[in-house]
């Protein structure tokens, strides 16, 4: 099987994302891993590592629209907007009602400025957010347009005195926060919140459904890439087909003419092996990245 390619991991609770990259690299037999978009610690599900040269799709990956499921916690704000931090602010949130509730989910989705969370991976000043954080300091970071395509709530609990717990179920551009949705509905309507569960269901065109836990991969190692690279080039782009001639100028980083396909898409030699990333632009078709082996 081929060493390059990308592989859907269900990710577990407790792992950094550099954790499970580093795991990757160990049953793959090579350095060349990396990962699609970061997870929490404290979230689960779609993680998606490329191997190989299939690292070099993992841009295209970071940007793709994600969903996932979630819980929201009202009535207690934290230092990290999520259950991992300690609690900072606790205002009864017993008596809120659930079309308020659902009032001020709704306000939060469609395209939106949202301010990340402060203990978040952004970089400051070329330092992590997460970091100075950390280190004491007071980090204000700007608001992102982001868009919330999808805010549906699937249970409203109270189980506890207090608190009221809000099952979510988000789709969401990249760069969006789950913890600052959990933040946000919270501050409006001044109870506090923060998030208590996050798993991520879907990556693009990738979902739960394809991925595989870490044990199970290791129980088929070293052949634990489920999409090779032109599989995996197939999920994401549209597709062009070169012949020998293209294919080889196309290889060498040369320009192709233009079919008229919005970019970027991926283009294939005559034996099915993908060469390159394209898009067209100024009447040419040029290479984003090229893949062709060396």
């Amino acid at each position: 099987m081929s060493t390059d390619g990308l592989i859907v991991v269900d990710k577990s609770g407790g792992m950094t994302s550099h954790d499970v990259v580093a795991r990757i690299r160990r049953l793959a037999r090579t350095r060349r891993v990396g990962h699609g978009g970061t997870l929490d610690p404290m979230a689960t599900g779609v993680l998606v590592i490329g191997v190989g040269r299939a690292t070099r799709l993992l841009t295209y990956v970071i940007g793709a629209d994600k969903s996932y499921t979630a819980t929201i916690r009202l009535g207690q704000a934290t230092v990290t907007d999520d259950a991992e931090g300690d609690v900072i602010a606790a205002t009864p949130a017993g008596t809120l009602t659930d079309e308020a509730i659902r009032a001020a989910l709704t306000a939060l989705t469609g395209e939106i400025d949202q301010v990340p969370s402060a203990v978040s991976a952004i970089k400051i000043d070329g330092q992590r957010a997460y970091k100075r954080v950390r280190e004491g300091e007071s980090v204000e970071l700007p608001a992102r347009r982001v868009t919330v395509s999808r805010l549906d709530v699937l249970a409203i609990r109270r189980d506890q005195p207090d608190v009221v717990d809000v099952d979510v179920d988000v789709a969401c551009s990249t760069g969006t926060y789950i913890r600052a949705i959990a933040r946000d509905a919270g501050l409006a309507l001044r109870v506090g919140g923060h998030l208590t569960a996050l798993r991520r269901t879907a990556v693009g065109g990738f979902t739960l459904a394809e991925a595989a836990t870490l044990d199970e991969l290791e129980r088929r190692a070293p052949e634990v890439v489920d999409l090779p690279l032109a599989a995996a080039a197939g999920r994401f782009f549209a597709r062009r087909d070169a012949t020998a001639d293209e294919a080889k100028v196309l290889s060498h980083g040369g320009p192709l003419d233009p079919v008229g396909l919005a970019g970027p898409y991926a283009v294939f030699d005559p034996a099915g092996e993908l060469i390159a990333i394209v898009s067209e632009r100024a009447g040419r078709a040029r290479a984003e990245i090229v893949l062709a082996p060396a």
